[in-house]
């Protein structure tokens, strides 16, 4: 977002006292800043800015390639990489009797694809079903009408996903699964 840079300094200057506002109103639209896996366990009182993740990088043996390994040929296994999976799932009234059921946090769960999964919630519920990109980069799930408790039910038996791991979106509220 290049061509937002210009408008910096006016935003500070609009926000100067109300930092807060600021970064709730950022964090609204953007999502929760990232954590940083290296600054997990060092503190600010640390005296050198990194005692505490140099600590634990001691006992960190590097390969410098002089070893006497053997480079394997052909495919290896696969590496897997475990990714934190959360399911939300959000009911938004439309109209007066209208409803649209938003499931984000599908594109975590590993082995999926979501095209698969809103084509099956489709058939499902004889309704409109379709994927979206949000603001945050994600991927989200659109359906036609009010099926929150049906979707959770499925996306826990279909797709494997844990109880513990859906969630719903109740006024702001994140309620688990039951």
């Amino acid at each position: 977002m290049p061509e937002k840079l210009e408008n910096v300094p006016a935003l500070l200057d609009k926000y100067a006292g109300k930092e807060e506002k600021l970064f709730t109103a950022l964090v609204k639209k953007y999502g929760p800043e990232p954590e940083d896996p290296f600054y997990e366990g060092a503190s600010d009182s640390d005296s050198d800015g990194g005692g505490a993740v140099t600590e634990k990088m001691a006992g960190v043996k590097i390969n410098e390639g002089g070893g006497d390994k053997k480079k394997r040929r052909g495919v290896g296994a696969k590496k897997v990489n475990k990714v934190d999976t959360r399911v939300i799932i959000q009911t938004i009234k439309r109209n007066k009797k209208k409803a649209v059921t938003i499931v984000v946090g599908m594109d975590t769960v590993p082995d999926i694809k979501l095209k698969d999964v809103s084509k099956l919630f489709s058939k499902r519920f004889a309704g409109s079903s379709s994927v979206k990109d949000t603001a945050g980069g994600s991927k989200e799930i659109i359906i036609q009408g009010d099926h929150s408790d049906e979707v959770a039910g499925l996306i826990v038996e279909k797709f494997k996903v844990e109880k513990e791991n859906v969630f719903f979106d109740r006024d702001g509220e994140f309620v688990p699964y039951e």
